[in-house]
Parts: structure tokens; C-alpha cells; sequence
């Protein structure tokens, strides 16, 4: 599947899942007081499935699969039977109403929770948050150092890369200085502080990376694997080799070895590879070869595979999973809330929104790395979903909860007007956030 497709495959898996399950929230609880419900739709446009159940609603498949909707017997709509009077959503006390405008958001409350319980439980395959610094990078300035192992940042302990990048991110949106522990090589631990206050404001969160410089580790020089029948392993290296020099320019890594052979062999494929072997050096005479392997384009080979990145899987217990979940979701709930002030105080830039081509792109992403990594993209844009809903604007189940409160404050509803008003506002309000979240995404597809 290419990554365009699969890209629109799994969004609609997605807005399939979550729509379904935050609609399902406004249809369970509107049964529960009472309303009854005409129809609950998969998707929009016409029905390609439909079925009328035994309490006389409308369910259907429809064959736009980008989102979903509940239709409830409202008299604002047209003329309600005198015998169903008392199942119509108007009718209901204001207490009812908030609660089946809030069911929404609140289950895909429920399915954020359950989605990280989930993946938790499954594990959540990661790498140890071993790192290296660019040179003249802000992690550099702060005195990060090749193969430094970060123990916390801001205080709270981390134990995977992900974590790590998740809070840095975090604590780049308000580009405020952000201390982190880190254990050297020499085993000492060493506190630190990353001046992000330095970064240039009115910038994404992606440019800030760059600028931070802060990577994951390369791999040491070891011959983790040799390839039978390929140059090292003809000329004697064997697996476990630590490998020291090229043509007697010393090698730091795994990554500055190939970038050695690539250049030396475009002189001359012969290469002297001096090795480490049970503490002994070993000269070897190796002859690289040009060829393509396993589909990929030509370049000099030798056959010698990198050693794997230390693993950190995430994985708990149901029981400590449980908890793992109501934290995290805590903890991203807290996070937006954040980001969502600092753009409204302008600390954090605007161009930080991604729409739905970024969704899909990361759906996408997160699909191929496995069924933990999805239910942890689920799991975050269900969050996303339900405190973009509880926003105070018209249109969104967050504006038609501002009129309930003003309609217990008042005593009597809101006026007809006013809330045709306030649709005409919420819906210019949501437009521009899609729209400027659909630039966002464009922008960075141009600049990628």
C-alpha cells in the first residue's frame, strides 16, 4: 500500500472509529433520558446500508466516511407528534440536555482511557533515550554529550525516546529554559538546563527540533552482523568486531564508519579496516563492492550490519496499565489545555495546528509501526476530539453547552436569534481554524 493511500485508508479508519463512538455517546445517553432518537448514521450523504431497529431508529452506513451523526426528535425541526411530545429533546429538562450534548466528548473521554490501557498493555516497543547533541546546537550549549542518557526532563522520569521528544516538545511551545538529568557514560549523573527561552518566537514546533539539535545516539562501530559470502566477512571480520580505523582515520560510530568507506572506496575499494577482537587489534584488507542491496540504490558495500538501538518496550500489568492511562491522560489533557493557551497568548505559534492531512500522514506512520503505536494516535486525537468539542463555540457541543449555561443562569432559554447568530460565528470560527490548519499542513509539505 503507498503511503498516499494508506495514508487516506487509515484516516478513515480513524474518523470511522472515533466519530462512531463520540456520536454512540450522544445516542446512548439521549435513550437514557428519554429522547428518542430517529437516526444514528456511520458517515454522511446516502445510505448504502440502512435497517430500522425495534425502537424504531434509523440506523445507516452512508457513503461519505467522514464522520457521523445522531438525529433526535427536536421540535425545532418540524411539527412533533402530541403522542411523542414527551421524547423530544427541547422538552427535556436543561439537566438532560447537557447531559447528552456532553456524552459525546466525554466517551471519546472513555476511549482515550481504554486506548492507553490497551497499549500499555500490549507494549509499546520504543528505544532508550540514549542521545548526542549537533554541534552548535542549543542541547550542545547546554552541555549535552555523546551517549548521555536522559533520566528526567522537568522533573518527571522518562524511560523511552518517545517519552523524551514528547516532553521536550511540550516545553518548546512556550520556549521556557527546561532542565533535564542525564547519566554519562562515566555512569555520573549531571543536571542540565536547555536554554529553549534563546529560540527565535513565531516559529513550529518542527523548526525548534532542528534547532535544539538533540538526537538519538548512532550506534557504536561493531560488526553486529557480517554477511556470508560479502568482502568483510572474505576477508576474516566476524560479528562482534569493534571497529576502530579505516585506512588509519579513526572511526567514533556505526554512522561515521559507512560515511568512511563511501569516501575511501571512491578512491579505491581496497580498504584497511583495522578491528578490535577479544582486546587484540586485527588489520584486515577489505575490497568493497559497488552494488545495490535488497533494492536500494548502489553504493560501496561490505556487508557489516549495525548493532540495534537499545530497546525500552513500555508494558505494564492491567492493573498498572490502568493507572499508566488515567496519568497520561491527564497529563495530554493539561498539555493541550496548555498549548491551546499559549496560542491565544501568542507563546506559541499558530503554525503548531495540523489538520487532516497531517492526521493522515501520522495515522499512517503510527498504523506501520504496529498496533500499540495506533492506539496511541487513536487514543491522542480522541483527546484532541473531545476538547476541541467542549470549546465554547456555536456549532460545537461545547457552544450548545455555553446556551445551557446561560439558560440556567436566565432561567429561560436562549432566543432563536441569538442562536442563529451564534451559528453564523461558530461556524466563520471553525472554518478558519480548518482553514489555517490546512495551511499549516501544506506549508509543511512544501518545505519537506
Amino acid at each position: 500500500m503507498t503511503s498516499f493511500f494508506g495514508s487516506v485508508f487509515w484516516l478513515l479508519v480513524t474518523l470511522g472509529v472515533l466519530v462512531t463512538f463520540h456520536e454512540f455517546g450522544h445516542y446512548w445517553v439521549a435513550r437514557r433520558c428519554g429522547v428518542k432518537v430517529l437516526r444514528f448514521s456511520v458517515g454522511f450523504g446516502n445510505a448504502i446500508w440502512k435497517r430500522i431497529g425495534r425502537d424504531g431508529t434509523e440506523y445507516q452506513i452512508a457513503a461519505i466516511p467522514l464522520g457521523g451523526y445522531v438525529k433526535m426528535l427536536d421540535a425545532r425541526e418540524g411539527e412533533v407528534d402530541p403522542a411523542l411530545r414527551d421524547q423530544e429533546f427541547t422538552g427535556k429538562s436543561v439537566w438532560k440536555r447537557i447531559a447528552i450534548v456532553a456524552a459525546g466528548p466525554g466517551f471519546n473521554l472513555i476511549f482515550t482511557v481504554a486506548a492507553f490501557w490497551l497499549m500499555f498493555m500490549l507494549g509499546r516497543p520504543d528505544v532508550a533515550p540514549v542521545v548526542t547533541a549537533l554541534p552548535q546546537s542549543v542541547a550542545a550549549k547546554a552541555g549535552v554529550q555523546p551517549g548521555d542518557r536522559i533520566i528526567s526532563i522537568d522533573g518527571r522520569a522518562v524511560t523511552t525516546w518517545t517519552d523524551s521528544m514528547d516532553a521536550v516538545a511540550n516545553a518548546l511551545l512556550g520556549r521556557t529554559p527546561l532542565p533535564l538529568t542525564v547519566r554519562g557514560l562515566d555512569g555520573h549523573s549531571r543536571n542540565l538546563v536547555m536554554p529553549l527561552n534563546e529560540l527565535p518566537p513565531g516559529q513550529d514546533v518542527g523548526q525548534y527540533l532542528a534547532a535544539l539539535g538533540l538526537q538519538l545516539a548512532p550506534p557504536p562501530a561493531i560488526a553486529a552482523t557480517v554477511m556470508p559470502s560479502q568482502p568483510a566477512a572474505l576477508a576474516g571480520m566476524q560479528g562482534g568486531d569493534r571497529i576502530v580505523s579505516v585506512n588509519g582515520k579513526p572511526v567514533d560510530d556505526f554512522i561515521g564508519f559507512g560515511k568512511l568507506v563511501q569516501a575511501d572506496a571512491a578512491k579505491s575499494p581496497t580498504l584497511a579496516i583495522t578491528v578490535e577482537r577479544a582486546g587484540q587489534p586485527l588489520q584486515l584488507k577489505v575490497t568493497a563492492r559497488w552494488e545495490s542491496l535488497e533494492g536500494q540504490s548502489r553504493k560501496w558495500v561490505m556487508g557489516v550490519g549495525a548493532p540495534m538501538p537499545e530497546q525500552a518496550t513500555v508494558h505494564y500489568g492491567p492493573v498498572k496499565a490502568l493507572g499508566a492511562s488515567l496519568s497520561t491522560t491527564w497529563r495530554n489533557t493539561t498539555q493541550t489545555f496548555g498549548m491551546l493557551g499559549k496560542m491565544l497568548t501568542g507563546q506559541a505559534s499558530t503554525r503548531n495546528l495540523s489538520g487532516v492531512i497531517g492526521i493522515a500522514e501520522v495515522a499512517n506512520a503510527s498504523a506501520n509501526m504496529g498496533p500499540a503505536w495506533f492506539l496511541q494516535f487513536l487514543a491522542l486525537i480522541s483527546l484532541s476530539l473531545a476538547i476541541l468539542n467542549l470549546l465554547p463555540i456555536p456549532v460545537l457541543d461545547g457552544g450548545h453547552l455555553l446556551y445551557y449555561l446561560v439558560e440556567l443562569i436566565k432561567g429561560s432559554p436562549v432566543s432563536e436569534q441569538a442562536m442563529v447568530v451564534g451559528q453564523y460565528i461558530g461556524l466563520a470560527l471553525l472554518f478558519t481554524l480548518m482553514g489555517l490548519a490546512f495551511y499549516n499542513d501544506i506549508h509543511r509539505m512544501l518545505l519537506s
